[in-house]
Parts: C-alpha cells; structure tokens; sequence
C-alpha cells in the first residue's frame, strides 16, 4: 500500500478514478455483458479514459499540475454522478441537449431527491484522497523531461486506441449506432460517449444549415414505397364534425390493466371503458429522452423523437405538418390544457410550431398546497378546472389534456389513496399503483364531466399511455408483480401503453395487431375523413387491414406481427421464446433506414422545403 501511496499522483488519481468507474458501469448501470471480450472491453473503457485524463498534467507547468488534478477529479466524478442519478430513473444517459435543459430543474424538486441515495458520498472518496495527497505530499507534482511527457501521453493514447478497437471488432459500425447509448457507453466508456455525443450535436446545428430540398427525394421515395398504403376501413370519417378529446394518460403502462392489487383492480374504469371502445392491446409507446413531449410529437408530427434530445427543445422552430395546423383547413379549433409552466419542455414555443390555437397552461389554474400533488395540480382538480375552458371554445374542436398525478416518484397521501400500496423492494413500483388508481378515478369523474356538460354525445375520447412509469431499474420488483424473470423481450413488452378509442354508440372491440404511437396522426386524420395524401408521415392508419409490418422503437429494437427483436436478439413475439437471427434480419435494415429517414428530416428541418398544398410534389 505504501507503494501504491508514493505513485505520482496524477497515476493515483487515474487508477483510483478508473477503478470507482469500472464498479459504476458493472454494479451500478444495468450494462448487459453477454462474452469475455465486453467483460474485457467494460474493465479496461475506464482506465483507458481515465490514465488519459489525468497524464495531461504531465504536459503542465508544476504549479498548474495540481490546480488541474483537482479541476478534473471533481468535474469528472460530478459527471459520472449525474449521470448515475439519471440512469436511475431512465435506464439511460445524459445528452448534450439534457444538459442545456437546466432551467426545467427547478420543476423536478422532489423527483430528483428521491434518486440520490445516502451511500452516494462513497463516490467522493477518491476526491478526498487526491486533494490530501496532493496537499500533504511535496513530490505530488512531478516534473518529467520531454521525453519522459510524451512516454506517458503514448502509453495513454495506445490504451485508448486498443480499446476503441476492440470496440469496433466487437460491435462494427459503432458510432453508426449511435442511437443506442447504452452500447457506446459499454464499448467506449462514459466519458467517451460525451465527447461523441457533443460532436453529434454539434453537427446537427451544421445539417440544418447545409440542408437542400435534394435530401428530400430519397425520403419520399421511402414514403412512397414502404408507408403509403391503401388506409381505407369502415371508420373513415366517423369523426367529421365532433370533438376530438385525447388524454395523455402519464406514465400509464398497459401491466396495469386488469390487474388487482389485494383483490382490489388496479383501473377499474378504465377496464370497463376497453369493453365499450375500440382497444389496442399491442400499443407501443415510441419516446426518448423527451418522455411526455415526445409522445406528443409522435401522435401530432407522425415522426419519431430524436436520438440523443427532446425535439421540443432541440428544433422546436421547424416546419412540421401536424395535425392541429392540417386541420385548421377544416375548420378546427385546437388547444392543449396542461396545469404545468409554460415553459416546461419549451411547450409554449413549440405548440405554435405544431400549429396550436391556444395553450392553457398552469396560470389558467387555481394551484395551491392543498390541491397539489407531486409535480403539480391533481388529475381530478385539473378536470373539473379545465371544464369551463372546454365549454368556451369555440366547436368543433381538437383539444389535449396532460395528466400530471401519476409522475414519478409518485406521491400521494394516504388518504387520497383508494388501492393499497405493493409490497417489493422497490418504493417507485411500491408507489406507483396507488397513483395510477387516482388517474383513472380522474378519467372517471372526466367523463362524468363530459356527460354532465353535454359534451360527451358529439365527442370522440382518446385515452394513451404516454411512455413507462417503472424503468428497468426495477426490474427485480416487476418480475414479483408479474410472477416471472424479465428478459429483454419483457423489456420491449413492457412498453406497452394503453390505447382506448371511445366512441360513444359504438360498441367495444379489441384489436391485437402491432401499433405505436406514431400511428396515431393518420389515424385520427382518417377518422376526421381529412385527405392527406401530401404528407410525409412514418405511420399507417391503425383501422386499415393494409399495414406497415413493424413497430420501431426508438433504440432501433423493433416488433413485427411474429417477432421481438432487442440487444441484438430474435424473440417469438407470442411466446417469447429465443429463434433464429435470420427471422428478424430482413426487417432490421427497414427499422434504421427509417429512423435515419425521420432523424434526418428533423436535423435538415427539410419539411420547410415541402409544398404540401402541391398536388404535383
């Protein structure tokens, strides 16, 4: 130990900082290793960044060693904490773009106090050390000769490079892939990845910038051969003239649904409302980083989240044809009620981009201690507030309500709480039933309110799970609750969100086939009756018998009718049973291409160039 002790210690800090690294990324993050080798390259990503890191001291003046010693150790270890604190929450890390959002902190409060545990001071041990060695001890700053520096920088530089090879032998076209976090995370490290991912974000600002109405030709061939399908069914235009009313259901996972807790059903209403509407058991939710603004790009743009940050922070000034301005032609009023800030998730910037008349956000709401919980207004007070605003505007209309109760970490009273609560390990799925109970109690006395104002008869309701409550983070506890091990094929099951198409007058009927979120524009435009036919859009209509064959997620895992395709393996979607590569290979092709497709679309804001009232485009 002494030894170890009497190392320079700019060495110190990189073996000390490498190897608290190395047990975050294998105890901490939830990295699947399926070989020796990832064993092998998730051991050394760590000591490669770090010994670099710090063996640029060496190429310092001594009395600048010190100052950038400790610079880097709390930087770097502020870094990999927060990280980890967002990982526990989104099975996920953070993005160039996550970190310019550091106003939307002041709204988490609670949220993110309940991810910091109170063993996380171990991760500022070596910090401690570092500074009392680099204080106590006069030959902590080292004065090598030029060619003793540029040894030390090669030797860095030669592991560095070693692992970023082996990187690339074991997962080809890496950085290609640069979708998947997770994988650059445990092929190249934390640090790393940041530097990639900065790079990328950079590099977006220059498409726009470059961007032509060229690129668009290749994109609308795509449309043209793989999306646009003959989508005509017995619904087309059963919607002309009414109201149209979603509901973003928060957090709401399909798992929930006829389920009980204690003999106690978990959504009571919303088990009885699926017998009289039209249900899609098979609903995938398709969001990233964004989360709820996500989803709602989805179902309004028909184009998929981007890869590495919330599209409503990131372009939120580009041409986009959604659905509230396409249906303004037909003389629809649109609005958003949503008891948060305005400026939470840039909605008040980005509504106007999709098109929205009018945005009712938490100043149109009495909000006060005693009719808050969690994030904000109650589901049931923000009900029966936003009934007087549904009643003014002027019919018919288009209109969104954000439910905000079942958030994480899901609080709530007890005696607000109708359901009792789980018994696991795990607080957040613990929680998560009681809160996911008084959403649907909400969505009850909603429609009650409908019923009541008169309302309800020329309306049409959709109720959709906006993204995952419970992350994979918890897994241990959801395989208690499910009575099963989950694998990563119950992983992408588990992304399974609530669909419920109410009608009223129409009977209930259940549809199994495979949907996503991003179906959900030409849906609802084909049940306006609208034509669309000059769109650039990646969904089909969920009532047509003429589909695409795959739902892609936003990591590039998929699901088509038969197959679940995730961390590079083919599931038996029925049965979940592993089969051969070769049954999902031929759609694995299609799922990037369009996802490269949507990205590319966004970056380049190449819709500014598309005339969508030209028949001859």
């Amino acid at each position: 130990m002494k030894n170890v002790i009497k190392l320079p210690v700019f060495l110190i800090a990189s073996l000390l900082f490498g190897l608290k690294t190395y047990i975050v990324y294998r105890f901490l993050f939830d990295l699947k290793l399926e070989n020796t080798l990832q064993e092998f390259i998730l051991f050394l990503n760590p000591f490669a960044t770090s010994i670099l890191l710090f063996s640029i001291a060496v190429l310092m003046k001594p009395q600048r060693q010190k100052k950038y010693i400790k610079i880097m150790m709390i930087s770097a270890t502020l870094l990999l904490y927060f990280n980890l604190v967002y990982y526990r929450n989104f099975t996920d890390f953070i993005t160039f773009s996550v970190f310019l959002q550091v106003n939307n902190a002041s709204d988490l409060g609670s949220s993110i106090l309940t991810l910091i545990k109170f063993w996380d001071v171990l991760l500022f041990l070596d910090v401690f050390l570092v500074f009392y060695l680099l204080k106590k001890r006069e030959d902590s700053i080292v004065f090598y000769p030029l060619r003793k520096k540029l040894q030390v920088v090669g030797f860095s530089l030669t592991l560095l490079f070693a692992n970023l090879f082996l990187a690339e032998m074991e997962r080809p076209m890496l950085f290609l892939r640069g979708f998947d976090r997770e994988y650059l995370v445990k092929y190249v490290g934390l640090f790393n990845y940041h530097i990639y991912d900065a790079f990328m974000h950079s590099k977006t600002r220059v498409q726009k910038v470059m961007a032509d109405e060229s690129e668009l030709v290749e994109i609308e061939d795509y449309v043209q051969d793989h999306i646009d399908y003959d989508e005509h069914s017995d619904l087309e235009g059963v919607a002309r003239g009414k109201n149209i009313i979603y509901i973003s259901a928060e957090s709401v996972q399909s798992f929930v649904l006829n389920r009980t807790i204690n003999g106690q059903e978990i959504t009571p209403f919303l088990n009885d409302l699926i017998e009289e509407s039209y249900y899609f058991e098979n609903f995938y939710h398709q969001t990233n980083l964004g989360k709820t603004s996500d989803s709602e790009f989805l179902i309004e743009a028909g184009l998929y989240p981007l890869p590495n940050g919330p599209v409503f922070m990131t372009h939120p000034h580009n041409e986009y044809h959604a659905v509230p301005e396409i249906i303004k032609d037909y003389g629809y009023y649109s609005a958003v009620f949503h008891a948060n800030n305005k400026s939470f998730w840039n909605r008040d910037v980005m509504y106007e981009s999709l098109g929205y008349d009018h945005f009712y956000s938490k100043r149109y709401y009495n909000v006060h201690e005693d009719n808050i919980i969690g994030w904000g207004l109650n589901d049931k007070v923000f009900f029966e507030q936003s009934i007087k605003y549904l009643q003014s505007i002027p019919e018919p209309y288009y209109v969104k309500f954000i439910t905000l109760t079942n958030h994480f970490p899901f609080e709530l009273d007890e005696k607000d709480a109708n359901i009792d609560q789980y018994d696991s390990n795990s607080n957040t799925l613990n929680h998560y039933f009681p809160t996911v109970r008084y959403t649907d109690e909400a969505i009850q006395q909603f429609f009650e309110l409908l019923k009541q104002s008169g309302i309800y008869e020329d309306s049409i309701i959709i109720i959709y799970g906006d993204h995952y409550g419970i992350s994979e983070y918890h897994n241990k506890a959801m395989g208690q609750f499910l009575g099963k091990e989950i694998t990563p094929y119950d992983n992408v099951q588990l992304q399974r969100v609530p669909l419920i198409i109410h009608i009223p007058g129409h009977e209930g009927k259940k549809f199994d086939k495979i949907a996503g979120q991003i179906d959900l524009k030409p849906t609802m435009l084909h049940l306006l009756g609208m034509e669309y036919d000059q769109d650039i859009r990646f969904g089909t209509n969920l009532f047509s018998e003429d589909r695409k064959p795959f739902v892609a997620l936003r990591n590039g895992d998929f699901i088509t009718d038969e197959y679940v395709f995730t961390e590079n393996i083919c599931y038996d979607r029925l049965t979940g049973a592993e089969v051969e590569m070769s049954n999902c290979e031929p759609f694995e092709e299609q799922v990037l291409q369009e996802l490269q497709h949507s990205d590319n679309l966004i970056y380049g804001d190449l819709l500014r160039f598309y005339n969508f009232d030209d028949q001859e485009k």
